[in-house]
């Protein structure tokens, strides 16, 4: 029997019950293909080892983002990290964002941690609480895990917030995730991996598999101090970035047009979803600061009509309501290319229950 954790992703290929596929989105990655070039097998050497640590990846984050090799731990997709850490830092008690990316909550158990729950509230349209109540969350833990933007409510989690308590408590590890942040308007300003050298107690984990559209291929790092590096070295298992991925890793560094107009379309559609459903009574978002919106359904019809509705027109997105204090109604999407926006923004509108404002 499959385990009930297999289920709580979206992303599955999905099919419809007659012919094609569904326009799916329930994943938060890119829409648009990065122009890498021909992946045959033949262009890769399969008949060699890949390098031990990754070396692919290692080059892209000193060329792309000026950060040292020494500060990179190449990974299997940021995945790979997020379950590393907290068996390598041998953490105890980590506190996480509820509702946030359930995978670090169950790799702290799985390493035999203490989960202390930090939440967000609706009221406060999930933004991240005062510093003074994380500070107060934190005084019995020993690390805190967070993403920035945050998955599912795609809400900011400042960086000057996170320096400011990597400041404040140097013996407690800050675990940031910055899988999303490519696709915010702000980055590179709002990431923190340029601060690793300077606070040694903040690590970041990245991924290159949302960004650019190769979640089949698995790609990421864990940026910080060389120090700490060289610590979480000592858990890794080698050989866990394969030649296809190192090789490709390189190749995107080719890829500067394709950066900035991916998120120039991004934004732009971002606005235009939001101004385009604000029309509608029974739809409230929430965040947007990535690549999608968590959306609560309140018109008359229950979600569970919308999600059959949207399936009939050929259209998956997230249900979250198995994400605590998104119970009542809450869904997500992601923000595709401006035709597969508009196909859902006018499945919505048109779905059952979906009143029209006046």
């Amino acid at each position: 029997m499959t385990s009930l954790y297999y289920h709580l992703h979206g992303g599955a290929a999905i099919k419809t019950s007659t012919d094609g596929d569904m326009l799916d989105f329930s994943v938060n990655i890119s829409p648009l293909f990065p122009p890498i070039g021909s992946l045959s097998l033949d262009v890769f050497s399969l008949h060699r080892y890949p390098s031990l640590d990754g070396l692919g990846i290692k080059e892209f984050y000193r060329v792309k983002f000026g950060i040292s090799r020494s500060q990179v731990l190449s990974l299997n997709g940021a995945i790979e990290g997020i379950y590393l850490l907290p068996r390598a830092l041998r953490l105890r008690r980590i506190a996480v964002l509820s509702p946030s990316f359930y995978e670090y909550e169950r790799a702290g158990k799985i390493a035999e941690a203490e989960i202390i729950y930090i939440h967000l509230e609706a009221e406060n349209c999930f933004q991240l609480p005062k510093i003074e109540v994380l500070a107060n969350a934190l005084a019995g833990a020993d690390a805190f895990f967070a993403a920035n933007p945050n998955n599912p409510t795609g809400t900011d989690v400042p960086p000057e917030i996170i320096m400011a308590l990597a400041s404040r408590f140097p013996d407690k590890w800050f675990i940031i995730d910055e899988a999303f942040i490519q696709f915010t308007p702000d980055f590179p300003v709002n990431s923190l991996m340029n601060k690793v050298t300077a606070l040694k107690n903040i690590i970041v984990l990245h991924s290159l598999t949302k960004f650019y559209a190769l979640p089949g291929l698995r790609l990421g790092a864990v940026i910080a101090h060389q120090d700490v590096i060289k610590e979480l070295i000592n858990y890794k298992e080698p050989w866990t970035v394969n030649a296809v991925a190192e090789s490709v890793a390189v190749r995107l560094l080719e890829c500067g047009d394709y950066d900035n107009s991916l998120r120039t379309m991004i934004l732009s559609e971002s606005a235009r979803i939001r101004a385009s459903l604000s029309t509608i009574d029974g739809i409230i978002l929430a965040g947007s600061a990535a690549n999608f919106f968590l959306a609560q359904w309140q018109s008359g019809s229950s979600l569970d009509g919308l999600l059959a509705y949207l399936a009939n027109c050929r259209i998956h997105v997230r249900d979250c309501r198995n994400f605590s204090g998104l119970e009542i109604n809450y869904f997500r999407f992601a923000v595709r290319t401006p035709e597969e926006n508009t196909i859902l923004l006018d499945a919505i509108k048109t779905a059952p229950g979906s009143p029209q404002k006046s």
